[in-house]
């Protein structure tokens, strides 16, 4: 079996490479073509793998139609996974061109090259939470209305429905995984979560004082991304293409989450927390909570990892990072002033 994945590097890409590899499949990434080097989450894979034959890196863009179907047409893979966007809200807000481009076009480009392929190959759009918009308390399924609020979800929202288009239209094997917010110790360092644990590590250590923040009464479903990743192979092997939500069924405040990563380390986080209107959203999404009924009983999926273990977990690899950090400042082969991004 042969996988496409674009956005390999990302955070989801990364550990669905690596679980298809565990299952034998020969699985081919994008990246980007840059000055710098962006592969830290699959550089532990590519040395693995690299020779192998069973992990081949590609360059090629989503706002580029021609080097994703020219891929297509040169992997012939079984399955395709698009996972690569710009992926955070706030950003969209900022960049909503380039946000909206990645996710419509990308999408567009893969299932035009699927239709016109003569192999039949399953097709995998990330869809997001965020598309429901988050108006009022109430658990949300495959049914419920899509409100979208940013930029980000509007174009996730095109995507979806494209896809369901070809779909009906031209019988591919569609899949759209609505996921909800998922996160792990390769999250992003400017994702709320990951900007919370990062920023322990560093207060832990001495490296820094205060973690600003947003609105901290925002609630989310949260998941740790390697189980969701599962889920994304389980739809594509299901019997009939679909949609299907992903979620734990559970719903916490940013506060909660700060509450619980603090105290991890004995910590107070009212010591440390400062708000600012900075970080709040031109248009929030309040509350988001999951109902993964439909994929628990058609397809046997589940989370593994319930939040207070998510929450340690990238808090013991933060602090980790931060340890190391602290070497380095004390060798005087980095400045102790310098701080992680926080927008």
């Amino acid at each position: 079996m042969k996988a496409l994945i674009t956005g390999i590097t990302g955070q989801d890409g990364s550990y669905l490479a690596e679980l298809l590899i565990e299952k034998g499949y020969e699985v081919h990434g994008t990246i980007r073509r840059s000055s710098s080097i962006n592969t830290s989450r699959i550089d532990t894979l590519i040395s693995n793998n690299i020779n192998t034959g069973m992990l081949h890196l590609h360059y090629a863009d989503l706002l580029d139609p021609a080097s994703m179907s020219n891929l297509v047409t040169q992997v012939q893979p079984d399955e395709v996974y698009n996972l690569g966007a710009q992926s955070h809200v706030a950003v969209s807000f900022k960049n909503p061109l380039y946000t909206s481009q990645t996710s419509v076009l990308g999408p567009l480009s893969l299932l035009e090259s699927i239709r016109n392929s003569d192999k039949e190959i399953k097709y995998y759009q990330a869809s997001s939470s965020e598309m429901y918009g988050g108006d009022k308390e109430t658990s949300l399924d495959e049914e419920s209305p899509l409100i979208p609020k940013s930029p980000y979800a509007s174009s996730k929202l095109f995507a979806h429905e494209t896809n369901k288009v070809y779909r009906e239209s031209y019988g591919i094997f569609g899949v759209n995984g609505i996921l909800f917010n998922h996160e792990s110790p390769r999250r992003g360092e400017t994702f709320v979560t990951r900007k919370i644990t990062k920023a322990i590590g560093r207060i832990h250590f001495g490296l820094q004082e205060k973690l600003t923040l947003g609105n901290l009464e925002a609630s989310r479903d949260w998941g740790f991304a390697g189980d969701y990743v599962k889920a994304m192979w389980m739809m594509m092997q299901s019997d009939a293409p679909d949609d299907w939500v992903v979620a734990t069924g559970e719903t916490y405040t940013v506060e909660d989450f700060l509450k619980v990563a603090f105290n991890i380390v004995d910590l107070d986080w009212k010591d440390f927390v400062v708000t600012s209107e900075k970080y709040f959203r031109p248009n929030e999404v309040d509350y988001l909570l999951g109902n993964p009924k439909k994929i628990k009983e058609k397809l046997g999926w589940k989370p593994e990892v319930d939040f207070n273990g998510l929450v340690k977990m990238m808090v013991e690899n933060d602090l980790n990072e931060a340890e190391k950090e602290l070497t380095l400042v004390k060798n005087k082969l980095l400045n102790p002033t310098w701080e992680y991004p926080t927008s």
